[in-house]
């Protein structure tokens, strides 16, 4: 929410609104405000909205913006029964319904303004039916239709200018050079007729300068349709093949079946299909829109902190306990029964895996026989753009490899007449140096002999006037020629016009069956075409929706496994605890003392009473320990003490006994004489 918040002020603060607002003074707008700036948005994207909602009738005001968000094809994200909640809240100006709207304006603010700018032209009016019995009123309803139709296809065509790149200014700049290279191939055309109008036979000849040129477009445009009928038999030809080639494999399939085994095949593939389309496509397709519905939820949802993901946990694991205890509380309260369907519903889930097994291995041989065919395909086009043919197999691919030969060889002569005159054009090369460089040579020697006479520029001024002459004898010779030139040209022409006229004639005689059966060719192929592609759509959609049910059979398996294994667990659980009761039970219930004194309940009274008795032990024996501590410690004080003397003596004797011992004798009999006695 906000960021969703903080877009719309960022662009209510751009051009052209400029409103100049924070998210706390936008969020705390009254439902009115909100609204007008609603409408002020409407009014950008087309101005017949720009209006004080104050001046307006409520009625008027929810009516006419309905109206508007139906022509932009807004599409609220609410239930469908909850259409009239999201009305009231635009009415009221609920900032939950018009938020959204904002965001969605801004979002496709330009696409936006082209949709209501084409809507004040497209949106049909609703004329009763009645009312067209009216003769005028139809014509007036046709005639706004066909006006209709027009202004679309020139706002398509406005559309293509637009995004064709060009510009007023190139088509100017094109304009004024297309009208130069008019005016000078005016003033050639003009000099042309000054030349030729002093010509014989002027009209004449323009005529028949004419028909030839008709006539060479005739023969170009003859030359392009039989270039294109050949291909086009080439192209009849290899279809006929392939069809050939396929009809021979489908009897090679027939040879030694039955009508039964056939219909038992299609029986077979039938079945295949309505188990792809019925069961294992459609639940594919719920289960992607499922997928899809979640993803769209967790995209709606607005951005989480991690209070928000502690909370959630939380929830998580409070349900889960929920869920188990009702579970526990469902197993205590149902008796177990004997499943006797227990077996069938096993047998129908192995079934059930084996035809997911069997389906998804179709779909993979599926997979590769169309890849296989792409393949193919992609191959065949890359050998047509290459070689121009089909693959060439047998008797035609031995005459291929002859005709290579023969032309390998011719090759090789070429080459080498290539290098002959390639070494003959150096030669030549050579020579025309050294005589280049001999005429400079010859030039100089001249000038400066002509420089000597005094005649400077003589043998220069002599070459020029020999060259005019030439020119001008050979022009002369050329006007003479011109008549007799353009009169054997159209002779020529004529001629092999008429050549040409004999050899097409038995060529379109023979194309005019082919291209008959062609065409009957084509029909078919085109109709086992679209039912093949209609077939192949239909097949493949099937597939995609039983694809989409077995994966959610298989996620369905899975979760029931594991919930069943979880449900069996808990059963033995109880199981237990259950035998544990009604032992219990019996032997408390029992007449015998000996298992009385096995149950549970003696067992524990048995053990409370002793452990009573041990505390009520330790309890007088902790009373005594606390009397006697005193005394004690008293005593134990005193013992520490008679050690630690103890100790002193045998140290004194010791050290007595190292310093003298010549008088050790002496202190044992004194010793053994005399004891020491303490008295305690």
């Amino acid at each position: 929410m906000s960021e969703q918040l903080k877009y719309i002020v960022d662009e209510l603060n751009k051009e052209p609104f400029k409103r100049n607002y924070n998210l706390i003074s936008f969020d705390s707008l009254q439902p009115l405000q909100l609204l007008q700036v609603l409408n002020d948005v409407f009014a950008e994207i087309n101005p017949q909205h720009k209006i004080d909602l104050r001046d307006e009738d409520p009625e008027q005001m929810a009516k006419r913006m309905f109206t508007f968000l139906r022509i932009l094809k807004f599409k609220p994200k609410t239930e469908a029964g909850s259409l009239s909640a999201f009305r009231n809240g635009l009415i009221q100006g609920d900032k939950l319904v018009v938020y959204p709207i904002l965001q969605w304006l801004f979002e496709n603010l330009a696409e936006l303004k082209k949709r209501a700018y084409l809507a004040r032209y497209l949106v049909k009016l609703d004329v009763p039916p009645d009312q067209l019995a009216d003769q005028e009123l139809y014509e007036l309803h046709e005639n706004y239709l066909e006006m209709m139709e027009q202004f679309k296809e020139l706002h398509k065509t406005v559309e293509q200018l637009r995004t064709s790149g060009l510009s007023t200014g190139e088509m100017k700049k094109d304009i004024v050079n297309m009208e130069d290279e008019k005016e000078q191939l005016h003033k050639r055309i003009d000099r042309m007729q000054k030349k030729v109008e002093n010509v014989r036979n002027y009209e004449k000849m323009l005529q028949a300068a004419r028909t030839l040129r008709v006539e060479r477009e005739k023969e170009h445009t003859l030359a392009q349709q039989k270039l294109e009928q050949k291909n086009q038999f080439v192209h009849s030809e290899q279809r006929y093949q392939r069809m050939q080639q396929q009809l021979k494999d489908l009897r090679a399939q027939g040879v030694g079946t039955t009508g039964a085994d056939l219909i038992k095949r299609l029986e077979e593939e039938n079945k295949v299909n309505m188990y792809l389309c019925q069961e294992k496509l459609p639940k594919e397709l719920e289960g992607k829109k499922k997928y899809a519905q979640d993803l769209q939820k967790v995209a709606d949802e607005p951005a989480m902190g991690q209070n928000d993901i502690d909370e959630l946990n939380k929830r998580i694991k409070q349900l889960s306990a929920e869920i188990n205890s009702l579970i526990e509380k469902r197993m205590v309260r149902n008796d177990p029964i004997d499943d006797k369907l227990s077996l069938f519903r096993q047998q129908a889930s192995i079934i059930a895996r084996k035809k997911e097994a069997a389906a998804e291995k179709l779909q993979e041989a599926m997979d590769e026989v169309s890849s296989a065919e792409a393949d193919y395909q992609k191959k065949k086009e890359l050998l047509k753009e290459s070689e121009g043919s089909e693959v060439l197999k047998g008797d035609e691919f031995k005459r291929y490899v002859n005709k290579l030969r023969g032309k390998s060889t011719v090759y090789k002569k070429k080459r080498q007449e290539l290098a002959e005159l390639r070494a003959e054009y150096g030669v030549l090369a050579r020579t025309e140096e050294i005589l280049k460089a001999k005429d400079d040579t010859f030039q100089q020697q001249m000038a400066n002999l002509e420089a000597k006479k005094g005649v400077s520029g003589f043998h220069e001024t002599q070459e020029q006037l020999e060259n005019v002459s030439t020119k001008k004898s050979e022009l002369d010779e050329q006007k003479g020629k011109t008549l007799e030139d353009i009169s054997e040209l159209v002779r020529q022409l004529n001629a092999t016009i008429s050549d040409k006229k004999s050899s097409l004639a038995p060529i379109i005689k023979e194309l005019r069956p082919m291209r008959q059966k062609c065409q009957e060719m084509s029909g078919e192929y085109e109709e086992k075409k679209a039912a093949y592609e209609n077939l192949a759509a239909g097949l493949e959609s099937n597939m995609s929706k039983l694809e989409q049910e077995v994966r959610v059979l298989r996620e369905e398996i899975t979760h029931e496994e594991g919930r069943y294994h979880y449900l069996h667990c808990m059963l033995k659980v109880l199981e237990v605890q259950q035998k544990r009761i009604d032992d219990e039970l019996k032997a408390y219930r029992s007449a015998d003392t000996a298992d009385r004194k096995k149950s549970f309940r003696e067992q524990f009274t048995k053990k409370i009473q002793e452990q009573e008795n041990l505390g009520k032990s330790l309890r007088d024996k902790q009373k005594s320990v606390r009397e006697n501590q005193a005394p004690n410690m008293k005593q134990m004080k005193m013992w520490s003490d008679l050690a630690k003397l103890l100790e002193c003596k045998r140290t004194c004797m010791l050290k007595q006994e190292q310093d003298n011992q010549s008088g050790a004798a002496t202190l044992t009999h004194q010793g053994q004489d005399g004891e020491n006695l303490l008295v305690l």
